[in-house]
C-alpha cells in the first residue's frame, strides 16, 4: 500500500509544521486520552458501579493486568517501528493507522451492555485494552516520537516541544479541567447514553485531526540515516542492553517513572477530591477552580519556559520545578479543605510542573542523542518503548492501587433516582440516610437526579493523599535524579560529529 506524502517538504521545520502538524493535528486523540485519564475510572466507578464487583477485586487487578498486555504491545510496537522503512519514515505510517484505530476503539470503552456482572467484566476488559493496548499504542509510540525524528536543531527541536506540549495544556487543562466539570459533567451526571454521545462526538473529531498530524510531519532523522543499518538488525535483548547501559537514558527513565507515578494519582484523585473533599458532588464551580487557578501558570508558561531552559539548561529549570511542586503539594496536604490555601499550593504545584511538561521530550530526544554518539546507533522504537511501558504500566498500577485503597476505605458510589422519595427509600434500604439530606436533592432537566453521599473520613485521607500528598515525595526524588542528568554538556559537538558519520557512510 503507497502512503500518502507529507505535505512538508522543507529541511528545516517549517510555521506550518509547527501549527499544524504539532500544535493542531495531536488535539483530537490528546483530548480523548485526557478525558479518559480523568473520567474513565469515573464512569467505571459512578456509572457503571464497578467498584463492589467481586468483592472489590474486579477493578484493582484488572487494569494492572491490561497495563501488563500493555507493556508487552509497547514492546512489540517498538520492535515494529525500528524495522518499519517507507518513504514517509518509520513512525509516521503508523500514525496514520492509528486515525482510524483511536476512535472505534474509544467509542467501545463506553457501550458497554447491560446484562450480567461477567458480561459487563469482559466488555469492560475487553475494550480497555483493544484500546489502550492496541490502537493508543500505536498512536502513542507514532506521536511520541515525531520530535526526537523530526530535527537535529536544538531550538527547532525545542520550539515543537513545546508546540506539542501547549496542545496537551490545552486539551487538559482548559476543556478538560475547565469546560468539562464547570458544562458537561453537570449535563451528563450518570446518565450512561449520555455518556456514549459524548464520547461519540470525540471520536469523530479525533480522525480527520489525527489525519492533519501525518500529513504535516517529517521524519528528518529517519532520512538522514538512509538504508537499514546495524540497528535495524539488532536483537531485542541487544537493544535492552544498549538502553540500560547508558547512564542518562538510566536517570531519563528514572525521573519519568516517579514523576509519572505522582502524576497518575494526582489525576485519579482530581475529580473524588474536588467532589467529596475540597467541594461537592459535581457542583461546576470546585474543579473549575481548582483548574483555572492552578492550571494559570501552564498558560504563560509558553511564553517563559523555553527561553528559560535556554539560558539555564533543561536539565536545570527542571530541577527546580520539582522543589516547587514539592512545595505546593506540602502546602495543600496541610490544609487540604481550604480553598484559598489549596488554590495557592496548585498554583505553585502546576508553576514547577512548567519545565517537566514543555521541554521533557526534548532532553529525551537529548539522550538519545548522546546514546547515538556513543554507539553510532539509534534505536529510537525501543527507547519510546520503554518509555510508554512506564506510562502505561503506571496508569495499570495506580488506578488498581487507588480503587483498591478506595474500596478498602470504603467508597459510597453515587445512585440516580426519580424523585425524593425513591431517593429515599434507596438510602433507607442501605442504611445510608446520615449520608445525605433530602432536602438538598434537585432533579435535573431530565427529571432525574444524581444522589452522591458524602463519603467515611477514611475514604477523603486516601482522595486527599492521591491528589495532594504523593507528589510531594515523588518530586523530591526526581530532583536529585536530575541533579546527574548532565547530558547537554558537550551536546552541540555531539551532534555534529553523528552528522558528519553520516555522511561520510553516505559519501562511501
Amino acid at each position: 500500500m503507497k502512503l500518502p506524502a507529507s505535505l512538508v517538504k522543507s529541511p528545516n521545520v517549517t510555521k506550518k509544521e509547527k501549527w499544524l502538524g504539532y500544535l493542531l493535528g495531536p488535539a483530537g486523540a490528546l483530548l480523548l486520552n485526557a478525558v479518559l485519564a480523568t473520567y474513565l475510572n469515573v464512569y467505571y466507578t459512578d456509572v457503571l458501579n464497578l467498584t463492589p464487583l467481586w468483592g472489590g477485586v474486579f477493578l484493582t487487578v484488572f487494569p494492572i493486568v491490561s497495563k501488563i498486555i500493555d507493556a508487552v504491545t509497547n514492546i512489540v510496537m517498538g520492535q515494529i517501528i525500528d524495522r518499519t522503512r517507507t518513504r514517509e519514515g518509520k513512525a509516521r505510517p503508523w500514525l496514520f493507522l492509528s486515525a482510524f484505530l483511536v476512535p472505534l476503539t474509544a467509542v467501545l470503552l463506553f457501550t458497554v451492555p447491560e446484562s450480567s456482572d461477567t458480561v459487563k467484566a469482559l466488555w469492560v476488559m475487553i475494550s480497555y485494552n483493544l484500546f489502550y493496548s492496541f490502537a493508543y499504542t500505536i498512536f502513542n509510540m507514532s506521536h511520541g516520537l515525531m520530535v526526537p525524528l523530526s530535527t537535529r536543531n536544538g531550538t527547532d527541536r525545542g520550539g515543537l516541544s513545546v508546540f506539542n506540549q501547549i496542545t496537551t495544556i490545552m486539551m487538559s487543562g482548559i476543556l478538560v479541567a475547565l469546560v468539562f466539570p464547570m458544562v458537561i459533567m453537570p449535563m451528563i451526571g450518570v446518565d450512561k447514553s449520555k455518556w456514549i454521545t459524548l464520547m461519540s462526538i470525540l471520536a469523530i473529531v479525533t480522525l480527520p485531526l489525527t489525519v492533519l498530524e501525518y500529513f504535516f510531519t517529517k521524519e528528518r532523522i529517519t532520512a538522514e540515516l538512509g538504508e537499514p543499518t546495524e540497528q535495524s538488525k539488532l536483537s531485542f535483548g541487544a537493544q535492552m542492553k544498549l538502553l540500560f547501559s547508558d547512564r542518562y537514558m538510566l536517570i531519563i527513565y528514572g525521573y519519568f517513572l516517579v514523576t509519572t507515578i505522582g502524576t497518575m494519582f494526582k489525576n485519579l484523585g482530581l475529580v473524588y477530591y474536588c467532589n467529596y473533599v475540597l467541594g461537592t458532588y459535581n457542583d461546576g464551580i470546585t474543579q473549575m477552580l481548582v483548574s483555572v487557578i492552578g492550571g494559570i501558570p501552564m498558560g504563560i508558561g509558553i511564553f517563559a519556559v523555553w527561553p528559560l531552559a535556554k539560558k539555564y539548561g533543561k536539565r536545570n529549570v527542571t530541577m527546580m520545578g520539582c522543589a516547587l511542586i514539592t512545595i505546593g503539594s506540602l502546602i495543600c496536604w496541610m490544609f487540604p479543605t481550604n480553598m484559598v490555601v489549596v488554590l495557592i499550593g496548585q498554583f505553585i504545584k502546576n508553576t514547577g510542573g512548567l519545565p517537566g511538561s514543555y521541554v521533557f521530550m526534548a532532553l529525551f530526544a537529548d539522550c538519545l542523542d548522546h546514546m547515538e554518539w556513543k554507539s553510532d546507533l539509534r534505536i529510537d522504537g525501543a527507547a519510546m518503548s520503554i518509555y510508554n511501558i512506564i506510562a502505561v504500566a503506571m496508569v495499570g498500577v495506580m488506578t488498581g492501587v487507588f480503587n483498591w485503597m478506595l474500596a478498602k476505605a470504603g467508597y459510597l458510589a453515587p445512585f440516580t433516582a426519580k424523585s425524593v422519595a425513591e431517593a429515599g427509600q434507596i438510602l433507607a434500604q442501605n442504611s445510608w440516610t446520615a449520608q445525605v439530606a433530602l432536602d438538598s436533592l434537585k432533579s435535573s432537566a431530565d427529571g432525574v437526579m444524581t444522589v452522591a453521599l458524602a463519603q467515611p473520613h477514611s475514604v477523603n485521607w486516601v482522595i486527599t493523599f492521591a491528589f495532594v500528598g504523593l507528589e510531594a515525595f515523588t518530586s523530591a526524588v526526581a530532583f536529585c535524579l536530575l541533579f546527574f542528568l548532565n547530558v547537554e554538556k558537550d551536546l552541540p559537538r555531539k551532534q555534529a560529529e553523528i552528522k558528519a558519520r553520516h555522511e561520510q557512510q553516505q559519501e562511501a
